[in-house]
């Protein structure tokens, strides 16, 4: 396996701070030998970072086996720390693990994804008409959706899919329906990490994403207004017209 640049997926240098630098492709372990805490945590992040990297760069293809010796290897770490990386990872929703088996890159199918909005029609709907009914101010997604429209101004697409996943999240968390939110995270994290991969890989421009901000301020609108029922089905149809094309518009970039 060869090595790799020492940079992020935003072009940043990869450094562990003083006394573990990233260099030749390989993290210095100095200190972490030494430390019980602070310094391992920190070789655990960084060597998580080096992987996301490769992942949403496209050097590390969906579906593809991430072997711990193999990466341990390149980065010069113990594979005990690819590990953990990895576990990392899988909580983001950038890997898959089952038990007994290695880690691979998440991988979706056109029909996983459509499936995956259909459910997601269902649940924020649900989540937006609690909301609706309870009174709640969307001050959250609110927020979220403005960081959303700056990063498109700023062509910064890993920034607005960050703020993009929190705004549903706390759409969820919005419905005061704890059981709800708990279902959100394990089904839009995997599914955010994988647009991030095929999007950012693709070098897509975020100013793609600005068509959703219409509806997406529309719903808080409408949750403002205390709309249950109608903010319920706009939500739900959102979700039908974004999923019929959102597959491949992850690759799409800018005039296509």
């Amino acid at each position: 396996m060869r090595g790799t640049e020492d940079h992020d997926e935003n072009g940043a240098s990869l450094c562990l701070g003083p006394g573990h630098p990233i260099r030749d492709g390989k993290v210095l372990m100095g200190k972490a030998k030494r430390s019980e805490s602070g310094d391992v945590i920190l070789l655990k992040h960084t060597v998580a970072v080096k992987l996301r990297s490769e992942i949403v760069r496209g050097r590390l293809k969906p579906g593809e086996k991430i072997v711990e010796g193999g990466w341990a290897k390149v980065l010069g770490v113990s594979q005990a720390s690819v590990r953990e990386a990895i576990n990392m990872l899988a909580r983001e929703g950038f890997v898959t693990k089952a038990l007994g088996r290695s880690a691979r890159v998440i991988n979706l199918s056109a029909d996983d994804v459509r499936q995956i909005y259909e459910l997601r029609g269902s649940l924020e709907g649900l989540a937006a008409r609690l909301a609706a009914e309870r009174g709640a101010d969307p001050v959250e997604p609110e927020a979220e959706l403005r960081i959303m429209e700056t990063a498109a101004e700023r062509d910064d697409l890993s920034e607005l899919l960050d703020a993009n996943l929190r705004y549903h999240l706390s759409l969820c968390r919005l419905s005061g329906n704890s059981y709800l939110a708990e279902i959100a995270y394990p089904l839009l994290t995997p599914l955010f990490a994988f647009i991030r991969i095929r999007a950012i890989a693709s070098g897509q421009s975020a100013s793609i994403w600005m068509k959703d901000f219409v509806p997406y301020r529309r719903i808080l609108e409408l949750i403002r207004e205390g709309h249950g029922s109608v903010v319920e089905q706009y939500v739900e149809k959102v979700m039908i017209r974004i999923a019929a094309t959102a597959y491949g518009s992850w690759e799409r970039k800018s005039g296509d």
